[in-house]
């Protein structure tokens, strides 16, 4: 991808011999990008890119405008690859990789790029007094760069380098230094509203203080786009309230802190940020969608969305970005100790099932390290990373190592501390659970009927009622189901869905015996 133009370097290693340093042949480049293939679009300017950064005699009174009009030029192609990204269906792995590869990718060449005009503003002579003059929306840029940045290491679930926040909190401090933090500007052509510099880094600021590793990739990029429009009821300074919940240190290489105690010490880089009537407004709004209304048309979500995909972001950004952040539920406890693992709905009938012994043969399990428990579950230390099934949500059946019975949970986070390092935590959903083979209640011949897959919860349900995990698009709200088990006919009456994912269903039912 990024090699496509060949030896870049021995092109243009003289300033006027690269041919982005006229501005007639940037814009003719620029006006023969493809429009048909968003990702070859973008695998060009890339391409650009890299040759820009690798020209080190690149003309410095150049350099601005030519990143900046490279970077215009990405805008439209990297929303469609991030929309192909967060809506197909899925999307194989090496189509996932490849897609999220060229949008990181690009994001930290602008990053560097525009870091290399940061700091030719910071020498003399006429590229300096020319950056200068830009510093407003130099500033800003930079800081969305760097977001893009961490929003794509998310979709990834990390890790994110404290590196990353030093740079963020560089160019805020340039920007302050140069006192253009606050200065209104058009972020990129053809955009609706102004933004700041300040602005560009309280929206990356937030979107780090709201925990997005329990969340799916298209639930991210909503929470980013609810904490974008509720942006104006946050309160960023310098100053530490009785109410400040976060604070971040803008010279130090770590991301933004609960502010459970004052720093240690007092800085001139520290800043202090609180959601004020940003909670209330999102509160607001999660009651609103709860009652039966709809999305004000004002919030850009990028699309149309369900209510029942919409209420748990914003009950997720209600909790994280609240005046007094959640808390753990359950103490934990340090343990080591190794737990095979499944994932799947079938996999999991199988072993529930108990027709092929403890650890039937023949299926491909995990091993994965626990390293702590508690009473709502486990957290886990993956030494390889599985294949693509993954995720938050996925469903899995545990069996501690030694032990003879299994376990019923769901990865609820995760997060990636290298390449192939990870850690997820667990919600243990039953430990008593039993396989059964459900018909629909209605079915004319009960014989002919196509039987259902389901695991029967036996443990943690509301009196009088029993938990079901079907196959996705299973549970009808019109529809009992039958099983038969030792020899007895057991009729499930439907309730409410408890939970639903495009792997499987959690359904509640009442349970009765019918003969």
């Amino acid at each position: 991808m990024l090699g496509k133009i060949g030896n870049l370097k021995d092109m243009f290693g003289q300033k006027e011999q690269h041919p982005l340093a006229d501005g007639r042949e940037l814009r003719r480049i620029l006006a023969e990008l493809p429009t048909n293939s968003p990702f070859k679009a973008l695998d060009e300017v890339v391409g650009w890119l890299e040759s820009v950064k690798i020209a080190q005699d690149f003309p410095g009174e150049r350099l601005f405008d030519t990143v900046r009009q490279l970077d215009e030029a990405t805008q439209a192609h990297l929303r469609r690859l991030a929309k192909d990204y967060l809506h197909t269906q899925r999307l194989s792995r090496s189509d996932e990789k490849r897609l999220w590869a060229i949008c990181h990718g690009c994001w930290e060449l602008l990053a560097e790029l525009y870091e290399r005009c940061l700091l030719l503003a910071g020498e003399k002579g006429k590229p300096a007094d020319q950056m200068k003059a830009a510093l407003p929306l130099l500033c800003a840029r930079l800081i969305v760069a760097l977001g893009g940045i961490l929003r794509w290491e998310q979709f990834h679930y990390g890790p994110s380098p404290g590196t990353l926040w030093q740079r963020l909190g560089g160019a805020m401090l340039a920007a302050e230094v140069a006192g253009v933090a606050t200065k209104a500007l058009t972020l990129y052509p053809q955009q609706q509203g102004v933004s700041s510099p300040q602005q560009e880094y309280l929206k990356v600021l937030a979107f780090q203080a709201a925990s997005m590793d329990s969340l799916l990739p298209l639930e991210i990029d909503l929470a980013e786009r609810f904490i974008v429009h509720f942006l104006p009821g946050f309160v960023f300074g310098k100053d530490a309230t009785h109410d400040s919940v976060y604070w971040v240190d803008l010279a130090l290489p770590q991301p933004p802190q609960r502010l459970a105690r004052m720093p240690a010490g007092v800085t001139p880089t520290q800043r202090f940020f609180k959601p004020v009537a940003a909670h209330q407004q999102i509160q607001e709004l999660l009651k609103r969608l709860e009652l039966g209304g709809e999305v004000p048309s004002e919030i850009n979500l990028g699309g149309q969305f369900s209510p029942k995909l919409l209420i748990p972001v914003l009950r997720h950004l209600a909790a994280y970005l609240a005046p007094v952040p959640p808390q753990r539920s359950h103490a934990r406890h340090r343990v080591k100790h190794r737990m095979s693992v499944l994932n799947g709905l079938i996999n999991a009938f199988v072993v529930f099932s108990g027709e092929f012994g403890g650890r039937p043969a023949g299926l491909q399990m995990e091993s994965w390290v626990v390293d702590n428990v508690s009473r709502g579950g486990f957290g886990a230390l993956l030494n390889t990373i599985p294949a693509e099934w993954l995720k938050v949500g996925a469903l899995i059946a545990m069996q501690p190592e030694g032990g003879e019975n299994w376990l019923l949970g769901i990865i609820r986070r995760y997060r990636r501390d290298s390449e192939l390092e990870a850690r997820v935590g667990i919600q243990t959903l039953a430990m008593q659970v039993v396989s059964v083979e459900l018909k629909p209640r209605t079915a004319s011949s009960y014989a002919a009927a196509a039987g259902i897959p389901g695991l029967l919860i036996r443990d943690g349900n509301a009196e009088g009622e029993v938990r079901v995990v079907l196959p996705p698009i299973s549970f009808d709200l019109r529809e009992s189901l039958e099983y038969i088990q030792d020899g007895r006919t057991f009729l499930l009456s439907p309730v409410a869905l408890a939970e639903q994912t495009a792997d499987y269903e959690v359904a509640r039912y009442r349970l009765r015996v019918v003969d």
